[in-house]
């Protein structure tokens, strides 16, 4: 039984089994490796005894940012039919999203984890020593990741902006105008903004940022409560009450210009 999923680590694998007669069961996701192969990562066994349902809980670990590309069950033993009641996922994942390999510049495949991405960005490119080196010559541009089904997390990222008009990063990402984001603006401010239906400041402060600099960025959404970081520093956090965005992906944004990123965060709320 294989399946083509949204699953990250730190997330919780859910099942319920049955069997007509006694035998092993063992959950395994299929994890693309440092060649860009596909590598499989067992999780706990279940010995299942006939005619009685047997529920068991995995948490994914780590994959190192590498997406995970199936999910299954493996039995042992011949002869024995196992039932399904259920396999499913929840929780928010708990993952560093980067470069997963190690190498020389410049760089060699794997390039898998950049497929895991919806690129809306006029450029990036795969031979830059960042990962995350972005460009949009026009308007604002996203890359993408994640599932609508994230609800309360927290993601963060260093942002270096060079000639921007604004770069940074978002949560909840629902498409390329549906999102909270924290913001380094041209005008020598930090913003916090919500996109749904055009743009709405929910926060700004005056932050004396510099092009080539980096910065630490921070969200953290729980329900309609928003809260955002700068360096370590908290600067906003607020409710939105009206029409909230309740779930969804991240995303790192860059508004005319280009920005670097090494790597973006993702995990539970604190």
């Amino acid at each position: 039984m294989l399946a083509s999923p949204t699953l990250y680590s730190g997330q919780t694998v859910w099942l319920s089994l049955s069997a007509d007669q006694a035998t092993q069961v063992r959950p395994f996701i299929r994890v693309y490796d440092e060649k860009d192969a596909l590598a499989a990562v067992y999780g706990p066994q279940l010995i299942l005894e006939p005619d009685a349902y047997h529920k068991g809980a995995w948490q994914v670990p780590d994959t190192r940012g590498q997406p995970i590309a199936e999910i299954g069950l493996e039995c042992e033993g011949a002869g024995a039919t196992v039932y399904v009641d259920y396999l499913t996922w929840d929780g928010e994942p708990d993952v560093v999203l980067s470069r997963p390999a190690e190498g020389e510049f410049p760089w060699e495949p794997p390039l898998v984890w950049r497929r895991a991405w919806v690129d809306g960005m006029d450029q990036w490119d795969v031979w830059w020593r960042e990962p995350y080196r972005l460009v949009q010559n026009s308007g604002r541009g996203l890359i993408i990741q994640g599932a609508r089904e994230w609800t309360d997390y927290r993601v963060s990222a260093d942002v270096t902006p060079h000639l921007v008009a604004s770069a940074g990063i978002a949560a909840r990402v629902q498409g390329m105008r549906r999102y909270y984001g924290l913001l380094l603006c041209s005008d020598g401010t930090v913003r916090l903004v919500k996109a749904l239906d055009g743009d709405k400041v929910l926060a700004e402060t005056n932050f004396d940022w510099r092009f080539g600099e980096t910065h630490e960025l921070c969200l953290q959404v729980v329900g309609t409560h928003v809260q955002a970081w700068v360096d370590g520093q908290q600067l906003f956090e607020t409710d939105d009450t009206d029409r909230p965005l309740t779930g969804g992906a991240v995303a790192l944004v860059c508004e005319q210009g280009r920005t670097a990123t090494q790597a973006v965060r993702v995990c539970p709320a604190e």
